[in-house]
């Protein structure tokens, strides 16, 4: 007699299914990849910035309220001053302080020792100013001294230096000399927008990140105490949860913010702290539900401890509903952080955030400059729509009921 071997479904079945039916989701796989977007954004930061300078700060007067698409040559002179040393890391997370101030120029042209530029200006005036050619180039003390076909000058180290004008004039045309282009225009500081939109992209996720992960760590607690052990324990949290969730969000958001202070780092405690609520009911309703199942009676039955129960049975069981709503706080955490900043009480200036960015700029929107409020509008209203749509994909990829 021959024994066929029986053929079992492999270990995470479900989850493979939940994955092939979401894929087949044309919607939800077009949000995770804005989101996955947007986190590849925010994690680069000051690495793709066109403006490298912290916060993206870096203001140039003479070009304020450019349209989108604005070019324009600039010279790069050298500050007389020390800079410190960026790595790699330090860069990508915090920027680095610029070493050279950016002149905007529409013409130049070259005397015996320095540098005449025509300084640009929207109402076409000729203005223009000198510099020397060593103090485009480095960093010195004192003023340069000429002579026939080189300049000596004394550096930050105190060395003297003697360089040929003809390679300082060559250095300049190629390194000093450069057209900066202003994709999605400046604002009325002269600061670059698309390095404080991409910068603002960091500042909405980490609140959202941080946020999600406050709201999941004290809502699933709360949660499993209430609907495992019932009783008292329950009568207490629910009371708790019932207090808390008859709280306007956005009142109590304020509360907090005005007793931790104004910053970045209190947006993510005051945030996260309201958006708990919803998590733990849920959780509460889901392990009620689960706690009288067979699986749980024989954990009861073999002696395992009440942390076991219900951190490798019950919990594992009742991730598939916090998955989904926790997709849909991420949006609501970026929505408040956005409302707080538009009101002044969140992310504060110089740091970009979208909400703060709106606040700046919606005066422009009856002028001609109404791009500055509309961009970081529009930023919003799509991430946002990611995570919600993202939400929905993932009910319905983890919806046991029509897995096929």
């Amino acid at each position: 007699m021959i024994f066929k071997k029986k053929k079992y479904l492999p270990s995470g079945s479900l989850s493979k299914l939940a994955w092939t039916k979401f894929l087949r989701n044309k919607t939800g796989v077009a949000a995770l990849t804005v989101i996955l977007f947007s986190c590849i954004v925010a994690i680069l930061g000051y690495l793709i910035t066109p403006d490298h300078t912290p916060y993206a700060n870096t203001q140039i007067l003479e070009i304020n309220r450019q349209k989108p698409g604005f070019s324009v040559g600039m010279l790069l002179v050298k500050k007389n001053e020390t800079t410190e040393k960026t790595n790699f890391i330090q860069e990508m997370m915090f920027g680095k302080k610029n070493s050279f101030s950016q002149i905007p120029i529409s013409n130049y042209y070259y005397t015996e020792d320095e540098i005449v530029v025509q300084l640009f200006d929207p109402g076409d005036s000729e203005i223009y100013e000198n510099f020397n050619l060593a103090n485009v180039v480095f960093s010195i003390e004192g003023i340069p001294e000429f002579y026939s076909d080189n300049i000596s000058f004394i550096n930050f180290n105190g060395e003297q230096e003697e360089y040929p004008i003809s390679d300082l004039r060559a250095t300049i045309t190629e390194k000093h000399l450069v057209n900066r282009t202003f994709w999605l225009g400046t604002d009325q500081f002269g600061r670059d927008l698309l390095s404080r939109l991409i910068i603002g992209t960091r500042v909405s996720l980490s609140v959202g990140f941080i946020s999600v992960a406050i709201s999941l760590l004290i809502g699933i607690l709360l949660g499993s105490l209430s609907g495992y052990f019932r009783g008292r324990t329950d009568d207490i949290i629910i009371w708790f949860i019932n207090v808390v969730w008859s709280i306007p969000t956005l009142l109590l958001v304020i509360a907090i913010t005005f007793a931790l202070g104004r910053g970045f780092w209190q947006i993510f405690i005051a945030v996260g702290l309201t958006m708990w609520v919803e998590v733990a009911r849920i959780v509460r309703g889901q392990i009620i539900s689960i706690r009288e199942k067979e699986f749980v009676e024989a954990g009861f039955a073999l002696g395992f401890s009440n942390y076991r129960i219900i951190t490798k049975h019950i919990l594992p069981n009742v991730l598939s509903p916090v998955i989904v709503i926790s997709a849909a706080n991420f949006a609501a955490a970026i929505l408040i952080e956005a409302g707080l900043s538009f009101l002044g009480i969140g992310v504060q200036p110089p740091m970009p955030s979208w909400g703060g960015m709106i606040k700046e700029y919606y005066s422009f929107i009856i002028l001609d400059s109404a791009y500055l409020a509309i961009v970081p509008g529009i930023a919003i209203i799509v991430l946002v729509l990611a995570f919600m749509t993202l939400g929905n994909a993932l009910r319905d990829a983890l919806d046991v009921k029509t897995m096929v």
